[in-house]
């Protein structure tokens, strides 16, 4: 195992998937600490999904290596998977489970132990203030309980790191806040947090952001410092010079 590497939860040098003749992830680099938020930013079509599923194990780069909570992802994949949580863009649990019964579900399948999931389920479900709502089948519960319910699903196994594609997408801004609430609560226990999202005041609250253009991450910085140097007051506007050239 190289140390050196391992320092890291999430490490990442030249990685690059092409399709054909089409690069849509172009030798992209960084390093990502235990307990970081690391934003993940681009436009659609920037190449952050491509880059995440291959963070994830489900595609194979190119070229390039990485390693995810300490294995790497072309010779371990299955390891990296159950070191790993994930929430989907689209909504990734089961609409016709009742929640509790979803719980259950993705710990089993996680590798969490009979003797440990009634416990974890319990405590879950009262952390997030639905116990009343136990019960309900998933598919009736409003969007805002239901994008909490999988943030909390993904990392019922304690995964090293926690990757969420556009997880505040469509939900109001009083949902957004209790959301980012509880990815702080993470973050502060030691789960490393990467995250990609539209709302591009969400960049402010990570630890670090880079900016994927064309395939290319453009800059990588702490909030303050990419507002800094390019002399802008926003992440909007950082976002806006680098995306325009």
């Amino acid at each position: 195992m190289n140390k050196s590497i391992d320092k890291y939860v999430v490490s990442v040098k030249d990685l690059t998937k092409k399709f054909g003749s089409f690069t849509a992830v172009d030798k992209i680099s960084f390093d990502v600490s235990k307990g970081e938020i690391f934003g993940f930013l681009g436009a659609n079509g920037a190449g952050k999904t491509t880059a995440i599923k291959m963070l994830i194990g489900l595609s194979k780069p190119t070229s390039g290596k990485a390693r995810v909570a300490g294995y790497d992802v072309i010779k371990n994949p299955e390891k990296v998977k159950y070191r790993i949580g994930y929430m989907s863009q689209k909504f990734s649990l089961y609409d016709d489970l009742k929640v509790f019964e979803n719980i259950r579900l993705y710990a089993g399948i996680y590798g969490v132990s009979k003797k440990e999931i009634k416990n974890k389920t319990d405590v879950l479900i009262k952390d997030l203030g639905m116990v009343d709502m136990k019960k309900k089948l998933v598919r009736d519960l409003p969007l805002g309980w239901k994008q909490k319910l999988a943030f909390a699903v993904s990392m019922v196994h304690n995964p090293s790191v926690v990757f969420l594609d556009e997880p505040t997408s469509g939900v109001d801004p009083i949902t957004r806040r209790q959301f980012w609430e509880m990815i702080y609560k993470a973050s502060e226990k030691g789960t490393t947090i990467f995250i990609t999202t539209h709302y591009l005041d969400e960049a402010e609250y990570c630890t670090r952001a880079s900016i994927m253009v064309d395939g290319e991450i453009k800059a990588l910085d702490t909030p303050m410092e990419l507002k800094n140097k390019l002399n802008v007051k926003s992440m909007q506007e950082v976002f806006v010079k680098l995306a325009r050239g």
